[in-house]
């Protein structure tokens, strides 16, 4: 990120109490555009549109920002924004493997508890163990490889699927397409072979069978977890302070799916799991990684509460999980 904020004069227009100012100056910042006296944060912005030399920027609660008369810096101010925006959202999805290929192509993503189906064009990029598709609006997607069960270019067009049955798409990049498939397809029977030789040297434990990794670099992190009836305990081997987290759900294999990747998703910043709402809400960017990861979202909707380690935790976890 560049040392200082370039400067812009221009109309902004606010549709929420049809606010309307000329002349105004315009800094685009690392977390957000400070408009004259007010700062936007980009955690706050649903949608970003080019229309008519005109920049429509459409916020979480569906009201707008009209940026306009920008004169000669339009193209300037478009494409440091849209730089900018995805430098946050990269941040917030935790990018920190190796990028092997970053292209521009098509998306098709399918629908969340968020946001309908969306599709366009955008960044497509290929790390060392996900892909990350990156539009212009609020819905970025971080794709753990290691979590899809196909893998398969249909014409220009690769399909991801994952084993919960989401379909995500990419294509139409040019010379890149097929590179990219195969070199995808290789980076996920890559990953999941390393993850699984990962998973075969953690050892257990007797109140908890189950085990589970957190980013495929990360091999010396892990949880364990344990089920009761609709009920599951997680324990995190991370080397901070200790605490059994404790979930509840209707449908377990559904919940096995949405914990390990929610636990591959926020990598190393686990607080995003156990945080309380108004606590996430209080910090930009994680409220974008909440916002970005379906897994997460639903993780923290099961939550029911966590165990301290201290007297009684044995007694407590047992009589959570009903055994």
């Amino acid at each position: 990120m560049r040392d200082k904020a370039m400067n812009y004069n221009a109309r902004i227009e606010w549709s929420a109490g049809g606010q309307l100012a000329d002349d105004q100056n315009i800094s685009i910042e690392k977390e957000g555009l400070r408009l004259g006296r007010e700062f936007l944060l980009y955690a706050d912005l649903a949608y970003l549109r080019p229309v008519n030399h005109r920049v429509i920027l459409t916020k979480m609660d569906q009201s707008a920002v009209i940026i306009s008369m920008l004169g000669f810096s339009f193209d300037g101010f478009w494409e440091e924004l849209i730089s900018c925006f995805g430098k946050c959202t990269m941040d917030c999805l935790f990018m920190e493997e190796e990028k092997l290929m970053d292209c521009e192509g098509e998306y098709a993503l399918p629908p969340s508890s968020v946001a309908d189906a969306e599709t366009g064009r955008g960044r497509i990029m290929l790390y060392e163990d996900a892909v990350c598709v990156l539009p212009e609006s609020s819905h970025a997607v971080r794709i753990p490889l290691c979590y899809t069960s196909e893998i398969r270019l249909n014409g220009y067009m690769l399909q991801l699927r994952m084993r919960t049955g989401e379909l995500y798409t990419v294509g139409k990049m040019g010379y890149d397409t097929h590179p990219f498939a195969e070199r995808c397809e290789k980076q996920a029977a890559k990953t999941k072979k390393a993850r699984a030789g990962m998973l075969t040297g953690i050892t257990p434990q007797p109140l908890f069978p189950e085990k589970g990794l957190f980013r495929t670099k990360q091999g010396d992190e892990y949880w364990l977890s344990a089920y009761g009836d609709g009920r599951c305990a997680v324990e995190l081997f991370t080397g901070d302070a200790a605490a059994t987290y404790l979930y509840q759900f209707d449908n377990r294999k559904l919940f096995t799916f949405r914990l390990e990747e929610a636990m591959e998703a926020v990598g190393s910043h686990r607080e995003i799991i156990f945080l309380p709402d108004e606590q996430i809400a209080e910090k930009p960017l994680y409220r974008m990684a909440v916002h970005r990861s379906e897994a997460v979202r639903f993780l923290r909707s099961c939550s029911a509460g966590r165990i301290i380690h201290n007297t009684g935790h044995t007694e407590k976890l047992a009589e959570f999980l009903g055994s």
